[in-house]
């Protein structure tokens, strides 16, 4: 998809699960319905004892991280799926929440991919969400700049702003190398309020320590909050001062902010 080219979009909406269950295993979803095997894999690649994110731990164990599976991150089919279960995931959203939440989506159907080429994929699924929010009217979030040079950049779905992790086979740094490519999407706002009571510093040093125990160093691509564009960091690949972001601002198309579900069928069905 370029910038002058916008990805067409169909809707097989896939299920999305919460993981509750502190046993080790994965459990039923919000819906009623088994984990998939995708989230099975991520239930269980968090949950290994070297694995850094003691976020991602603490979200998976106190049931506050949301799992999504849908096919292969280099094809738009999916794109609306994502969108629809982004935006349900961000209505529900408690920024004051004691506990980080997390929302992941696993392609399985991916091939495996360089740090190159899963950076392009990466982006492509941003900005074919990006497009939607268009589609629906929706601007870009207020707290958040949509210029990714800016260093208050962060991605913005359905008014809902988002820090994303790539998660692949092809990853160079450990704990990003997951045995499919999965993205996982934090609240912006929640890590706001984090900063605000103190607890943000002391997750983000346990983690870099453990992170450094992992891999050996530090990863050289973290950055402070308001230090650089959050944008190099997402895909996990390690970039240089001469990269360019890929993606495309577009402003949004006069529909409604809030379009009711006739209209989000009404333009799944175009799409088709």
């Amino acid at each position: 998809m370029t910038k002058d080219e916008p990805a067409t979009m169909t809707c097989p909406l896939a299920k999305t699960s919460a993981v509750t269950d502190r046993s080790g295993a994965a459990s039923a979803s919000i819906r009623g319905v088994a984990p998939t095997p995708a989230e099975a894999d991520l239930d269980a690649f968090i949950r290994a004892r070297d694995f850094p994110c003691v976020g991602a731990k603490a979200a998976l164990v106190r049931g506050a991280l949301t799992m999504k599976t849908l096919g292969s991150l280099l094809s738009n089919d999916d794109d609306m799926a994502l969108w629809l279960a982004l935006s349900k995931f961000s209505e529900a959203l408690d920024p004051k929440a004691a506990v980080v939440q997390s929302f992941a989506v696993s392609f399985p159907d991916t091939p495996a991919l360089s740090e190159i080429a899963f950076e392009r994929a990466l982006w492509a699924r941003i900005n074919g969400l990006h497009y939607i929010d268009t589609q629906m009217g929706q601007g870009w979030s207020k707290d958040t700049d949509a210029d990714p040079q800016s260093n208050n950049f962060s991605l913005s779905v359905a008014g809902q702003s988002f820090f994303v992790i790539g998660l692949h086979p092809g990853a160079s740094r450990p704990a990003r190398r997951f045995d499919h490519a999965c993205l996982v999407f934090n609240s912006n706002a929640q890590f706001a309020s984090l900063r605000q009571d103190g607890r943000y510093d002391q997750m983000k040093s346990i983690i870099r320590e453990r992170d450094k125990a992992l891999a050996g160093s530090i990863n050289p691509m973290l950055r402070d909050f308001g230090i650089g564009s959050e944008a190099a960091q997402y895909s996990g690949r390690r970039v240089g001062e001469e990269w360019a972001c890929p993606f495309f601002k577009r402003p949004p198309v006069n529909l409604p902010l809030d379009p009711d579900a006739a209209l989000i069928e009404e333009l799944v069905e175009a799409a088709e």
